[in-house]
């Protein structure tokens, strides 16, 4: 088993290789933490009983906070470590915990390496955000008896089609399981179907309510107004934009600019990946509309002056919650 596995690791990452190859030339990701995704991790409290939390980018490390700050009470002699797959993820896990917690980029699993990442971490419990079950570290668990715990389990239709055709394959993974903690009945169906037990798969909601912020403002958003001298202005944010949105976007701006329905629009475009923001500034401009960069003026107090047309581009991390308090529409 962990021989296939890794041979087709391998062929994936083979096939992989250029793709990341460009990404981190073009666009500048994946430059860091090679030797912790090859195993070489390190505790900050060796001595202490471990808890290794995985989340896979930022969505999945916003849905830890409820689970850490739990953990924190019940079992504060255990040191917690987070492991994150993405740039994206890693940051924003610094920016959560960094000042207390031990952040590492998740291991490869093929099966040397994360044997090597479990000698070093000695966890007493894994935590999977979300769908990370991946086969060697659930084997490994399972061989040193230390339970795998999914927490906030989703399991969307098009990778539950795709685990269906290799049921077989996954499911021997799957019942290795300790518990899965579904967001809803649905998915915690699909779950069991895969070959999770019954007994052990509960629905419990989703975690990304219990650490949403219920309240009219988030702090920061009233400097953002007052940099970008938007306070008391109608915004339509459209947040976490993928590709194509942005034209479609752009083109319904338009016609509401051009038809004069609503001159004191402004728009605001976050796009969901940092290494598109510079692409989305050369599509406002291609689409006419002036272009003021977050980035730019961030922390300073140079905003250049700008019209209902000059479209925001909000290219720095962390603030689109941010916008999202300021606006009266938003598109997600």
């Amino acid at each position: 088993m962990r021989f296939v596995m890794d041979m087709l690791y391998l062929l994936a990452a083979l096939g992989y290789s250029p793709y990341l190859c460009y990404k981190m030339l073009r666009h500048k990701r994946y430059r860091f933490g090679w030797a912790q995704r090859f195993g070489k991790i390190s505790r900050l409290d060796p001595d202490k009983k471990c808890i290794w939390i995985h989340a896979v980018s930022v969505g999945e490390v916003n849905a830890t906070r409820t689970i850490i700050e739990q953990l924190e009470q019940e079992f504060p002699d255990y040191e917690i470590v987070i492991s994150t797959t993405t740039d994206t993820g890693f940051a924003r896990a610094n920016n959560l915990y960094g000042d207390r917690l031990q952040i590492i980029f998740f291991p490869f699993d093929f099966w040397g390496i994360m044997k090597r990442a479990f000698a070093r971490l000695r966890p007493s419990l894994c935590v999977l955000m979300e769908l990370e079950v991946w086969p060697n570290l659930v084997g490994i668990a399972h061989r040193k008896n230390i339970p795998v715990v999914v927490a906030n389990g989703r399991i969307s239709e098009r990778s539950f089609s795709r685990y269906k055709i290799i049921k077989p394959f996954v499911e021997k993974t799957f019942g290795k399981l300790a518990l899965v903690l579904a967001q809803t009945d649905e998915y915690a169906e699909r779950f069991k179907q895969l070959g999770c037990r019954p007994e052990n798969t509960i629905t419990v909601g989703s975690l990304k309510y219990d650490t949403a912020q219920i309240t009219d403002r988030i702090d920061g958003a009233e400097k953002i107004a007052g940099e970008l001298n938007i306070a008391g202005e109608k915004l339509w944010v459209a947040g976490g934009t993928g590709n194509d949105e942005e034209q479609i976007l752009l083109r319904v701006y338009r016609k509401i600019c051009d038809t004069k329905k609503d001159n004191n629009l402004r728009l605001v475009i976050v796009p969901r990946k940092p290494e598109r923001f510079n692409e989305v500034a050369e599509c406002i401009r291609n689409f006419g509309f002036p272009c003021i960069r977050y980035s730019e003026i961030k922390d300073t107090n140079n905003c250049p002056k700008s019209d209902s047309q000059t479209v925001i581009l909000g290219d720095t991390m962390g603030d689109l919650r941010k916008f999202y308090s300021l606006a009266s529409a938003i598109f997600v």
